[in-house]
């Protein structure tokens, strides 16, 4: 099983959501497992990678024999899309590999991805495209800041044109004082949810249920 956390945008949550989604599933008793295939901002170390194995290695043992270079095989301390950041090639064929190698190590394995659904790997090759490639469904953060429905809305059709499954999930941090009235009415009439309970979200991604 594997699950990539994506977002509408970059610091919007996905680490933060990625360490709760490993709580939740050992709450199961599922092992979890953590792979963040990329990581800019590295100085020195990959912060966000490293959050993720310390609470992986909490839950499965497994984990405790894996290193950080192997969680975050590409690692580049300009914190810029990888585009940008990057100073060598990126191994496509590699990023899919380890997932499957990481995922022998665990009952589920959630992959972090960098930034939002349209940051630039190469230049014709996008964060969507990896998740596609390691055919993986998706969990979508959006913030509850003003301005959010639009980045919503411009992330869902993006997985719904590459054919990917996904679930969302509205991290309640930025102007959640004002979400109920600025942003929760049009997602309650125009889709159906307002999804701000992740473990209600987890249990629909273990039922199958990305209706």
């Amino acid at each position: 099983m594997r699950l990539f956390i994506t977002a509408t945008n970059t610091s919007i949550g996905k680490t933060v959501t990625t360490l709760r989604l490993i709580e939740l599933a050992a709450s199961k008793g599922l092992k979890p497992g953590c792979y963040k295939p990329i990581e800019t901002g590295c100085v020195p170390i990959p912060h966000d990678g490293s959050k993720l194995l310390e609470k992986c290695q909490e839950f499965n043992e497994n984990f405790r024999k894996i290193s950080i270079e192997e969680i975050v095989p590409y690692r580049f301390p300009l914190p810029a899309a990888p585009f940008v950041a990057k100073k060598e090639s990126i191994d496509r064929d590699l990023l899919i590999q380890r997932a499957s190698e990481l995922e022998n190590a665990c009952d589920i394995l959630f992959i972090e991805g960098a930034g939002g659904l349209m940051v630039p790997i190469e230049c014709d090759y996008f964060m969507i495209d990896l998740i596609k490639d390691l055919s993986s469904p998706a969990l979508l953060v959006s913030p509850s800041r003003l301005g959010s429905i639009n980045d919503t809305l411009l992330s869902r059709t993006a997985l719904q044109s590459k054919g990917i499954d996904y679930l969302w999930y509205v991290n309640l941090y930025e102007d959640k004082e004002d979400f109920e009235a600025v942003t929760a009415p049009y997602y309650k009439e125009c889709l159906g949810e307002v999804p701000t309970d992740l473990a209600s979200v987890f249990n629909r991604y273990l039922h199958g249920d990305f209706s």
